[in-house]
């Protein structure tokens, strides 16, 4: 049998040929790890979520779920206090980063002026899926490095650099911050979306480990959009659930794009009962805050720089040996961090904050590594 030809290159986009895809933590096959590396959350899903979707296992397989996941919308504006119209759903937060790529930012081939149409900006260490979606669709990224110590420059800072694209079309700021575990003030964020004259989306994965939330900036600034996710904080990365708060004309904007039944069923119900039983959820909230205190002093007493974290992670420099010797260290002895090797700040590793169990076990390999040295 003939052996089939090859596609021809030019038939795929020279976009898309150049495209640095987004690179996820690895899911590893190797059993018996400690899995310290995607900031899941340790804890189960609520038993009654469980049963939820267990009960869910039925002839409606069969059935589109709902179109615009209505209750799950409805239970959401509740939470926030705001009209259902300000709230769309999507298959996780990603999928609604990505539609505001297309409903806010010209492709730069189409636009050649400097109106700033055609930009997304964002900071520099933030979530390394933004420059990907910014060069999926042939946007101007526009890469601002944050302060020595990770924090952001103040508005009249940005204006003296000029680094800052105040009418850029979308501006991604990643609050508290990954990969760096810093938080930002309402004050600071507050004075960022109303010097800028296009939307902003204040992405707040995080934020149920942080010491406030901007949901308030989306009643006060009518271009920003909170963004939250149903993956960190609530168990439930394995069903993709997200959404965007935010004015009714951008929601719409969104809505008008969006794929059909882009959220599937059984992760509708599942969080439309995960908001039923916030308090179960708020309890494991406390546990992970406290257990990321613990760990974070006593890294701290063995030589590790670790920055100050509103999230569910640290993000640290080790002492002595270099980052990856001490990443390698830990595999070997089966506790997995996420090491950012291609990076500027290939010199840090960030290790997820786990159960207490795991994070003891991280603990003594951590404490055998200091005494041995890092790739003993």
């Amino acid at each position: 049998m003939a052996k089939p030809k090859s596609p021809k290159l030019d038939w795929i986009r020279p976009l898309v040929r150049e495209l640095h895809p987004y690179t996820p933590g690895e899911q590893p096959k190797v059993k018996g790890l400690v899995k310290l590396n995607t900031n899941e959350n340790p804890y189960p899903p609520s038993p009654k979520v469980l049963k939820s979707v267990r009960d869910a296992v039925d002839g409606r397989f069969r059935l589109y779920p709902n179109p615009t996941a209505q209750l799950l919308r409805d239970k959401l504006a509740d939470l926030h206090g705001v009209e259902r119209d300000r709230v769309i759903v999507g298959n996780g937060s990603d999928e609604l980063l990505a539609l505001a790529t297309r409903a806010f930012v010209e492709p730069a081939s189409r636009r050649r002026d400097a109106s700033g149409r055609s930009v997304i900006q964002y900071w520099v260490p933030s979530y390394s899926l933004y420059p990907v979606l910014s060069d999926i669709h042939g946007a101007i990224r526009n890469e601002v490095p944050l302060q020595s110590d990770f924090g952001m420059p103040s508005v009249a800072t940005l204006k003296k650099e000029g680094k800052w694209h105040f009418q850029a079309a979308l501006t991604y700021v990643t609050t508290p911050n990954a990969p760096t575990g810093r938080g930002y003030s309402n004050q600071e964020l507050r004075a960022l979306c109303r010097a800028q004259d296009g939307i902003v989306i204040l992405d707040e994965a995080y934020v149920d480990f942080a010491e406030e939330n901007a949901m308030a900036l989306t009643e006060e600034c009518p271009n920003v959009l909170v963004s939250r996710t149903f993956s960190k904080s609530y168990s439930l990365c394995f069903q993709r659930v997200g959404y965007f708060v935010g004015h009714p004309h951008l929601i719409r904007a969104l809505d008008s794009i969006r794929d059909s039944y882009n959220v599937n069923g059984i992760g509708q119900l599942a969080a439309l009962e995960t908001l039923r039983h916030l308090s179960y959820y708020r309890a494991n909230f406390k546990k992970i805050i406290r257990i990321r205190k613990q760990v974070g002093m006593e890294l701290e007493s063995l030589g590790f720089d670790v920055l100050p974290s509103e999230t569910n992670f640290l993000f640290v420099k080790p002492p002595g040996a270099d980052a990856s010797e001490w990443y390698e260290g830990l595999r070997k002895r089966k506790i997995l961090v996420r090491w950012f090797g291609n990076s500027a700040f290939r010199d840090r590793l960030r290790i997820t904050i786990g159960s207490k169990e795991e994070m003891e076990q991280c603990m003594h390999v951590i404490r055998t590594l200091a005494a041995k040295g890092a790739g003993a």
